[in-house]
């Protein structure tokens, strides 16, 4: 049973769409304020009214583009009267790009890197000393299936959502024995903006079984409360992800290029 202080936060960022929309809606659900964190006002206003209609939970919206390297700190000034009550973190902010990587624009591949990774890092790192020395806490980050192997027109990409699997595996080893739980959630084709945004909707990745946002956020929230380090979504894609492992690399690598190519 999901329990908490009455003055409990859920962080989530990347809150104004898809997966993390929903995810920032669940928390609402379960009871915990919400801090919604993202580049487009609009979108954040809505959620919050939403929230505020059918939870009656409390929302703050912080508009931030924390691809700019100097957007985790300032995010965690402008919540320093929330930084004990934040108990729950959601790295969901995300971005992909389909291409080959001696194409695609220098800069949108780095700001990718600060998103995907940096911004990932430094936000966990800013929040969850206040989890440990309360000794309770969740962090989510919000990885993908492709972490699982090489991705050939979305190089930068696929090897991002490998670093945040490390990454969560190792900050889960460290901190469950402090009270914070970590897990890294790694969707498969998900019906989202994403697809639109990288330029994907074409390739056969997403024309074969997508799973809806919700479905991949509770799956993601539910296995974060039971203290699971990682889960992927859906059970086909958990098998894709089991047998990879098996498969030479640049095996891998081919097969994923093929579901990738317009």
């Amino acid at each position: 049973m999901l329990t908490h202080s009455n003055m409990a936060f859920a962080l989530v960022t990347g809150a104004s769409t898809g997966i993390g929309r929903d995810l920032a809606k669940i928390c609402a659900g379960a009871g915990y304020d919400v801090v919604a964190v993202a580049r487009n006002r609009a979108q954040l206003e809505t959620l919050a009214s939403e929230i505020m209609t059918t939870y009656r939970r409390q929302v703050r919206i912080v508009v931030k583009d924390l691809s700019r390297s100097e957007a985790p700190v300032e995010l965690f000034s402008e919540l320093a009267d929330l930084h004990s009550q934040v108990e729950l973190l959601i790295n969901n902010a995300g971005v992909g790009m389909l291409g080959f990587f001696a194409d695609l624009d220098a800069e949108k591949q780095m700001e990718m890197l600060r998103l995907n990774v940096d911004a990932l890092t430094c936000v966990t790192r800013l929040f969850v000393p206040a989890m440990i020395a309360r000794r309770k806490g969740y962090v989510l980050n919000v990885a993908s299936t492709a972490a699982f192997q090489p991705g050939p027109l979305m190089a930068v990409y696929y090897a991002s959502k490998a670093y945040v699997v490390s990454f969560s595996s190792a900050l889960h080893n460290e901190l469950k024995e402090q009270g914070v739980v970590v897990t890294a959630l790694c969707p498969g084709p998900t019906q989202t903006e994403f697809q639109r945004r990288a330029r994907m909707e074409a390739t056969p990745l997403f024309r074969g079984a997508v799973m809806d946002s919700i479905t991949v956020a509770r799956i993601g929230f539910d296995a974060m409360m039971r203290g699971k380090p990682l889960v992927v979504a859906g059970r086909l894609n958990g098998l894709m992800a089991f047998l990879t492992r098996f498969a030479p690399r640049q095996m891998a690598a081919s097969m994923a290029r093929r579901m990738q190519e317009v």
